[in-house]
């Protein structure tokens, strides 16, 4: 059922169910369900109309709520998570067992499931550009490279808050143009380079600052490595890296990021990382890890330099 096929006007199920082909008295039972939790609403007359709640999941809504049920709620995505049995045996992603492609390569074949996964992604991580660029002083340094910088929505936001900033937006070519337009709306494009390839195997160079937000939880040991260390290429003997990921805390409490982790094993095949195992990885790269900056959301600043 399509929220935008209702609003916050009264409706019989005909209505609803003529436009979504679906049969009516089963309808009604579904929309009555839903009102229970709160996305619609009844009245005396038994019609149907959309709550606050429930306009948050139209197409139109800001924060991407629709697109972030479609897509973690998706054949693809629970594929993954079918296999979860298989991963904790293996080690192994549990997304290419059963569609025998990467998380990647089955996106860059489905648009629709990537346009919805992108979405919710910007969705899933709206307050964290804020966030940095409040919990971060880029004074003093002149370009930033975001590397596999996605829609640009990162870097942005830093170029926005630091009028006297250059960026460079580093993707692969395919998602470069949409990240030229997103930038080129925000007006801050004339003060941004896009570049195009390939992060394991180069990037960008001549950069003070490089950003690595929410890729390095995405690949396996090895990869990372290779992301990290293409970062260490590019950089001069002054150049700082920032990882922005959650970061697992010690202990029994809650926290998001021990849930994800297990998301980043089924889907990607990667892992989130304690603040050792972050140091051990920079290690192996050729950075030191000098400090982790915690932020008002679950990601936190991990800085390093090269050594």
């Amino acid at each position: 059922m399509q929220t935008d096929t209702l609003d916050a006007t009264p409706a019989v199920t005909e209505v609803p169910a003529y436009a979504t082909d679906t049969y009516a008295p089963t309808l009604s039972r579904v929309l009555r369900s839903l009102a229970s939790v709160g996305l619609f609403s009844t009245d005396a007359q038994g019609r149907f109309s959309l709550t606050p709640l429930g306009a948050v999941l139209q197409s139109d809504a800001p924060g991407a709520a629709r697109s972030t049920v479609i897509a973690l709620s998706g054949d693809w995505f629970w594929a993954a998570w079918g296999e979860v049995l298989y991963s904790v045996r293996t080690g192994e992603t549990g997304l290419q067992k059963p569609l025998g492609v990467s998380e990647y390569d089955y996106l860059a074949r489905h648009p629709e499931d990537a346009s919805h996964f992108n979405a919710a992604m910007i969705g899933y991580h709206g307050e964290e550009p804020a966030a940095i660029v409040e919990a971060y002083d880029f004074s003093g340094t002149e370009t930033v490279v975001d590397v596999g910088g996605g829609s640009g929505n990162l870097l942005g936001t830093i170029l926005a808050a630091n009028p006297s900033l250059r960026g460079v937006l580093f993707e692969r070519p395919q998602v470069v143009p949409d990240a030229r337009r997103n930038l080129e709306a925000t007006g801050v494009a004339d003060r941004c380079d896009f570049v195009g390839g390939d992060f394991l195997e180069t990037v960008a160079e001549g950069g003070d600052v490089y950003i690595v937000s929410h890729c390095i939880h995405n690949w396996d040991e090895e990869s990372c490595v290779r992301i990290l260390a293409s970062c260490r290429r590019a950089m001069s003997a002054r150049g700082r890296l920032l990882v922005v990921e959650a970061v697992v805390r010690a202990g029994d409490d809650p926290d998001p990021a021990k849930m994800l982790d297990l998301a980043m094993l089924l889907v990607p095949g990667g892992q989130e990382r304690t603040e050792n195992e972050y140091r051990t990885l920079l290690d192996k790269a050729g950075f030191r890890l000098t400090r982790v900056v915690p932020t008002r959301t679950s990601a936190s600043i991990i800085e390093a330099i090269p050594v």
